[in-house]
């Protein structure tokens, strides 16, 4: 259970019945006020050093951004929602975009505000449409601190029309097990071999407890995804992920593996996680491999197409093996 060494935090979150909650639930917690949650002077002065330190902060605030952007993978619009960043460290995180920007968990309280929005934009629309609203955040972690997903799914299940769907690598699950969902939340466990959870996913759920997880969701009637995400091609990946299909074939439920459908992603990089990484833990393992990557976009980094596509023949042909009635939507 994440407990946070500070809060920094708007005056405005006193007027949001969320807001006051936590003030209260969190009252032995030092705390700062702040004007602006995307802007705190002391978290940008920070060095990268400190970066697992910062981590430990919480920053509650008013989501002001509230744009949806069109998807084309397992949802129709990315949507901003009730949290951004995690109290997780994995060192290949989109989030950690700005150096100090991003890397601490910052809570929205204004949830009604956004999720009315979906639920108009859902019901406006002429098809089913289907809401991605945990790409800046793992909402599973975020529910262990606000109850939100428990709120969400109880004020969503039974709209009309849309689905809403989200990522997560934590296995705290059990919360949302007995609520009734209608069909209507569609749930995506990301997996990845433990020696690179170990090494990589700090702060994260185990991989057996992970596919325990899977298993609970699917007999609570949950959608189930599986991302096998991020691939990274470290010099043992190929026993070590044709282990993790085979993981999961033997430790999946039936009803997990009937079900269930696949997304694989291979893993990108860039500049600014390398000078963060090599700061911050100077003792881990270095993700960036200058012979088996290249350049794709400003100061970003992914794997060359020789190795992508000897890397992709090879999952295929494991997933063909174990898995070969279930989806795999894309492979990026």
């Amino acid at each position: 259970m994440f407990k946070p060494k500070g809060i920094y935090y708007e005056k405005e979150i006193e007027n949001y019945q969320l807001g006051r909650e936590l003030l209260e639930k969190y009252k032995e917690v030092p705390k700062v006020i702040i004007e602006n949650h995307n802007n705190i002077e002391e978290m940008r002065k920070k060095s990268n050093s400190e970066f697992p330190d910062m981590k430990r902060n919480l920053i509650i605030g008013i989501r002001k951004t509230h744009k949806f952007v069109e998807n084309h993978k397992t949802s129709d619009y990315l949507v901003p929602y009730t949290s951004s960043g995690c109290t997780a460290m994995c060192m290949y995180c989109y989030l950690v975009c700005n150096y100090n920007k991003c890397a601490y968990l910052r809570l929205f309280v204004n949830r009604e505000q956004m999720l009315e929005k979906i639920i108009r934009t859902a019901q406006k629309s002429e098809k089913e449409l289907t809401f991605e609203i945990g790409s800046n955040s793992d909402l599973i972690l975020e529910n262990s601190i606000t109850g939100n997903l428990v709120w969400t799914i109880e004020n969503f299940a039974n709209s009309e029309k849309g689905f809403l769907t989200f990522p997560t690598k934590f296995s705290m699950v059990d919360e949302i097990l007995p609520l009734k969902h209608n069909g209507k939340i569609i749930i995506r466990m990301s997996v990845n071999p433990e020696e690179i959870i170990n090494k990589v996913e700090f702060g994260t759920s185990r991989l057996k407890e992970r596919i325990e997880a899977i298993n609970k969701l699917a007999e609570a009637g949950y959608k189930i995804g599986i991302l096998i995400a991020p691939v990274i091609l470290i010099d043992n990946w190929q026993k070590l992920y044709t282990e993790l299909i085979q993981n999961l074939y033997e430790n999946l439920s039936n009803k997990a593996k009937k079900e269930a459908f696949f997304e694989i992603i291979f893993m990108t990089y860039s500049y600014v996680h390398t000078r963060i990484n090599e700061e911050a833990f100077p003792n881990a393992i270095n993700l960036y491999d200058k012979n088996k990557m290249t350049v794709r976009g400003r100061g970003k980094y992914g794997y060359k197409e020789k190795e992508r596509v000897e890397a992709e023949i090879v999952l295929r042909e494991q997933m063909k093996k174990y898995f070969p009635k279930n989806i795999i939507e894309y492979i990026v």
